[in-house]
């Protein structure tokens, strides 16, 4: 599963990053660690970007870039 099927609301664990991601660093500074607890707080109206609340911080990030972040299912 990746952070990109989750729906507003709904909460996980991160796991790691798939091996296409090239923004893995960037997403690293912005707390997407593994062992992170993650919030998808919304969702725009077109589906990109998402947004999601990490650790007390809540940031947007593109939908093909929340694909590459796994996690667990809803925890």
């Amino acid at each position: 599963m990746s952070l990109a099927d989750l729906k507003p609301g709904q909460t996980t664990v991160v796991l790691g990053f798939d091996d296409k991601v090239t923004l893995r660093r960037r997403l690293q500074d912005l707390g997407i660690v593994e062992g992170t607890k993650i919030e998808c707080v919304a969702k725009s109206p077109l589906g990109d970007p998402l947004a999601f609340n990490i650790r007390h911080a809540t940031i947007a990030i593109r939908k093909c870039d929340a694909k590459g972040v796994l996690v667990t299912g809803e925890a």
